[in-house]
């Protein structure tokens, strides 16, 4: 059998755009499987969550919020280090960029590699990476929870629990019951677990449905307008969650190999998931996740270019 060409090297046809109103001046930029921004308008000025992987990439996020308003964008919220997210941050101009604290810890320990990684892992996310300035860092940092006013707008950003990274955050807009949730939720996508915390995750899922939420922008995926289509992506996040994990960790804890856990993992998976987004990019890193955290390796390893292909072509021989 030919092994598949790594993760998303292959994946190079555009993506259509989609900008929702999900709630009153609330608004999702979602790409048909590609990361997705969200857009908070107040009263004076704009907050974006999530900058896209290059300024080139964010460039069409704020070619949207044009379309909807002349406000400046003053904030930029990342909910989680990863470079896709991340890299455009210099586009926006903002005066302040907020991340949590563990996220920017993550920066300075893995944010290079994760970079290098990524920048192989999906080369279309990057055209124009040439103008991305560095790594970026926050001007603002929290732990638990905080609280920006965009004039009388309240907009409340969270730390619910470990779920698709140690320093997932969620922004939440109580006026509107609306909440980004960055990749901790995905809709008819993979989720990426290879930095995650399966343990934990199914318990900050269950933390974001105790807000009965009215609409959420998930990390990936269209928006999830109404309680019955949020609840359904609480439920399918979950359900891909304990598919990923516990075939691998049955053959993790019976002294199995990396390459059987991928095949337990396949077994489960394929049948109810291989129609999602970024499925079979994803698959190898989750299995290899869910094996480490079964043996109790509660701090993901740090992936690098090197480690990424010598894993993908290990479980696709």
């Amino acid at each position: 059998m030919t092994a598949k060409q790594f993760a998303s090297a292959g994946d190079l046809a555009d993506r259509a755009v989609s900008f929702t109103e999900i709630g009153p001046d609330l608004w999702a930029f979602t790409a048909e499987g590609d990361p997705n921004s969200g857009v908070i308008i107040g009263d004076d000025c704009v907050m974006v969550i999530e900058a896209q992987a290059t300024p080139r990439l964010a460039s069409k996020v704020i070619e949207k919020v044009r379309s909807v308003t002349d406000k400046p964008i003053t904030h930029l919220v990342l909910t989680h280090y990863h470079a896709v997210r991340v890299l455009g941050a210099s586009a926006y101009g903002a005066q302040q960029v907020i991340m949590s604290e563990k996220a920017r810890s993550m920066v300075a320990e893995r944010g290079q590699e994760d970079w290098d990684s990524e920048f192989a892992r999906f080369p279309r996310l990057f055209q124009g990476h040439e103008s991305i300035p560095g790594l970026t860092w926050p001007t603002t940092t929290f732990n638990d929870r905080m609280t920006v006013y965009l004039g009388n707008r309240r907009v409340d950003l969270i730390f619910l629990g470990r779920a698709h990274t140690a320093g997932d955050i969620v922004v939440y807009v109580p006026d509107a019951n609306v909440m980004f949730t960055g990749d901790i939720v995905e809709y008819k996508s993979a989720c990426y677990c290879g930095d995650g915390h399966y343990h934990d995750w199914p318990a900050t899922l269950e933390r974001i449905r105790r807000f009965q939420l009215d609409s959420i922008a998930p990390g990936r995926g269209d928006a999830l307008v109404g309680p019955e289509m949020v609840n359904s992506a609480l439920d399918s996040t979950a359900d891909f969650l304990r598919s990923s994990y516990s075939p691998a960790a049955r053959v993790a804890l019976r002294g199995g190999s990396l390459k059987e856990a991928w095949d337990a993992v396949r077994e489960t998976c394929d049948p109810k998931f291989s129609d999602f987004a970024i499925y079979e990019h994803c698959l190898p890193f989750n299995v290899a996740r869910a094996y480490d955290e079964a043996l109790d390796i509660d701090t993901p390893r740090i992936w690098t270019a090197e480690r990424d292909r010598r894993m993908w072509d290990a479980l696709q021989s």
